[in-house]
């Protein structure tokens, strides 16, 4: 197993990506503390996780709610004395034209996507450099790099998620530690976000993927899988981009 012992978090894991990846982390044998504001998904979750060799721990959780995250980060401290990967997972889409956008859409993806991700990793780096070791993996995606219409504030906080991710890659090896930071840039992947997309779009974007397809949620948990596991233990602050060859 390739994440036998090792504790993680990973947010928004109440559906799509973040939902498949912790059932592959506790097939794999992780502790996965799985987060999310849906609390009957979680548990639901747990129960589909029951013969795996990790173990799933629902905590509701809302990573605009400070507070919240650290009274959990001092209870996983408290009660498994590490934390190993944090998979800042959690995000959500108000798609709108920029003339069109309006301020609470904005703020409300900011909050999520961007200060969420801040959010999150500050109060588990700290534990992470007491520990002198850690894994923490951003989604960002393609419209972080190359843009997208209609996604003013969306493609901001997924480009912003680039940048943290290379700043704190060098800041949380400063004291000497094994912390590594990465991101991952999906493509189009087959998820409940991607299901409001009009086929008639859909097939136009499949038509420019040299795969011919869109993702599937396995095959962006699978790269998250690499980099918390100690096979990853020489790759920090990159952008790993997982799109079928779309950007080539």
């Amino acid at each position: 197993m390739r994440l036998e012992g090792k504790v993680t978090i990973i947010t928004g894991a109440a559906s799509g990506i973040g939902r498949t990846t912790a059932k592959l982390f506790c097939k794999e044998g992780a502790k996965v503390f799985a987060c999310d504001v849906n609390k009957e998904r979680l548990e639901e979750l747990k129960k589909e996780c029951t013969e795996s060799s990790g173990e799933i721990i629902p905590w509701q959780l809302d990573v605009t709610d400070r507070s919240a995250i650290e009274q959990m980060v001092n209870h996983i401290k408290e009660n498994h004395g590490k934390i190993d990967g944090l998979i800042n997972n959690a995000g959500i889409t108000r798609d709108a034209l920029l003339k069109r956008m309006k301020e609470e859409d904005w703020d409300a993806v900011i909050n999520v996507n961007l200060k969420g991700v801040f959010n999150m990793t500050q109060f588990v780096a700290p534990v992470m450099t007491d520990q002198g070791s850690g894994s923490i993996v951003n989604t960002s995606s393609i419209v972080g790099v190359y843009g997208n219409i209609g996604q003013t504030n969306y493609a901001a906080t997924k480009g912003g998620i680039i940048a943290m991710t290379k700043t704190w890659a060098k800041e949380l090896t400063r004291k000497g530690g094994a912390i590594r930071v990465n991101a991952v840039a999906p493509g189009f992947i087959n998820t409940p976000m991607t299901e409001k997309v009009p086929e008639k779009i859909i097939k136009s974007l499949e038509e420019k993927i040299p795969l011919k397809r869109f993702g599937e949620p396995e095959e962006i948990a699978y790269m998250y899988m690499f980099l918390i596991s100690d096979e990853s233990s020489y790759l920090t602050g990159q952008c790993i981009g997982v799109n079928g060859g779309l950007t080539i």
